[in-house]
């Protein structure tokens, strides 16, 4: 069975891992940067060495985003972030293909492990099945 497993962030906890300290989060150091990477990778290697990693990326800041809905008239209203409205947004993702949801979860918390300054917002990790199978998981 497929998953996606989301982790989610906001514009200040990217301003932070350029050291810019907020009201909600830290200023990062280089190498508290460099850790989180170094775990994200460690994670990435040992999902590919299993075969359980489909696809992982980390997504640009919440201001390089665009949204596209549609306006009263039915046509496009283009929006280019960032949003203040939106507190927290899609970070990153992987796409697994794992054996059980038990599995997919020992993955997630193992990603919840990540090191970051102290009194930096942790976030849940949201998993998703993905619509192969329509059962129980």
């Amino acid at each position: 069975m497929k998953y996606l497993v989301m982790v989610q962030g906001s514009q200040a906890d990217y301003e932070a891992q350029k050291g810019k300290a907020s009201e909600t989060s830290p200023a990062w150091t280089e190498q508290d940067v460099q850790a989180m990477f170094a775990h994200m990778g460690a994670i990435n290697d040992d999902l590919a060495e299993t075969g359980e990693l489909v696809d992982a990326q980390g997504l640009v800041e919440p201001a390089r985003t665009r949204h596209v809905s549609l306006g009263s008239d039915g046509k496009p209203v283009i929006t280019d972030g960032p949003y203040g409205e939106t507190k927290e947004l899609l970070a990153g993702y992987w796409v697994l293909d794992c054996a059980s949801l038990e599995r997919v979860t020992e993955i997630a918390a193992r990603v919840l492990q990540c090191p970051q300054p102290e009194g930096a917002p942790v976030y849940p990790i949201v998993i998703r099945p993905i619509g192969e199978d329509t059962g129980d998981v």
